[in-house]
């Protein structure tokens, strides 16, 4: 991992008074690169050393920086088109890729974030609430990882406890009340897997999600934002349009878990991220997501304003498409639907 400040890159935080966290100001912004980024930090970097030869010698070398700045967009580019399976799982948890909070700022107006399960506590890990998609109310929920390290702590880093999944449903029967969509931004390594979230029954609060879900009378569209793993990630991935993020993952186990498990060791996660057909030209090519929605190029984390902007069109769309339908019908259609994925075959 490299760090670099960068001047004008976009904040992460949401300001909201919720959890007071504050907003992280462009200038104060450290821009963090994985190993295969190296080549763009150092053009980054030249660029910098660049202008800094320009105020000290007041030579005009605009041209050069100019060259350089098309440099780092050709190489974002190819980047893009080269990755593997595992870079993509990497780049789904880059630490400056834009979370839930993110999503919902530039992409709605009026957003009442809402909170609780009405029974054990409010889970920091699941948000949600009404907010306006393009002059309509809808319902967003989503996970929601932190920062730094005290935000990601707070929100246990995007696993929720059972609680935060029963959030998500009272927040989705609410929807269901007033009859106003339900958007979901998945993006969690899993559901939280302590031993106190066992007690308090993290799997039927999960397992109760995919059956309420199911039967929701109004729309649900799901997207796939970072990370989409196993039961954490379905149990607000049940609707009638899926969508993933170019550059997230969507299976049953993380790379490193899977390879732990094949071969007694981390070092195959590589092996296991080819293996597991997680990516989302993968998904969509077995027909289990109805689409993928193009990020920057390079990733979200290059371009919040665009990549929000291609998920905000993708919503309105799905949403146009979906809303004059007949309740039940959409409900047949999205039982059908889930009922139809995977593979097998039947022996006499």
């Amino acid at each position: 991992m490299f760090l670099a400040k960068i001047s004008g890159y976009p904040s992460e935080i949401l300001n909201f008074d919720a959890y007071q966290e504050e907003k992280i100001m462009p200038q104060d912004q450290v821009r963090q690169f994985l190993d295969f980024e190296k080549p763009i930090k150092d053009l980054l970097d030249e660029i910098e050393l660049t202008k800094e030869r320009t105020e000290k010698t007041k030579i005009d070398l605009s041209d050069q920086v100019t060259q350089l700045e098309q440099k780092v967009a050709e190489t974002r580019k190819s980047i893009t088109r080269n990755l593997t399976d595992w870079q993509r799982v990497q780049l789904s948890r880059h630490p400056d890729r834009p979370y839930t909070h993110k999503y919902i700022e530039l992409m709605t107006d009026n957003y009442v974030e809402l909170y609780g399960d009405r029974n054990i506590k409010d889970d920091k890990a699941m948000v949600g609430g009404f907010a306006t998609l393009d002059d309509q109310t809808v319902m967003i929920i989503g996970q929601q990882k932190g920062s730094n390290t005290k935000k990601r702590q707070l929100r246990n880093f995007g696993m929720a406890n059972p609680e935060g999944y029963r959030k998500a449903l009272r927040l989705m029967k609410l929807a269901e009340k007033f009859n106003k969509p339900v958007i979901t931004l998945i993006d969690t390594p899993g559901a939280f897997p302590g031993l106190e979230a066992e007690e308090r029954g993290q799997g039927e609060a999960i397992a109760r999600n995919i059956y309420e879900m199911m039967r929701l009378k109004v729309p649900v569209i799901c997207v796939i934002i970072g990370e989409g793993a196993s039961g954490g990630a379905l149990g607000i991935g049940v609707g009638d349009r899926v969508f993933m993020m170019e550059n997230t993952w969507y299976t049953v186990i993380s790379p490193e878990n899977c390879s732990t498990i094949l071969w007694r060791s981390w070092d195959f996660k590589m092996k296991a991220a080819e293996q597991l057909k997680l990516t989302s030209a993968k998904m969509n090519e077995f027909g289990l997501i109805d689409g993928i929605i193009p990020e920057p190029d390079g990733g979200a984390h290059w371009d919040y304003s665009i990549a929000a902007r291609n998920l905000k069109k993708q919503l309105i769309a799905s949403l146009k498409e979906l809303r004059p339908m007949d309740p039940q019908k959409r409900i047949n259609e999205r039982i059908e639907k889930f009922s139809k994925m995977g593979f097998w075959e039947e022996y006499k």
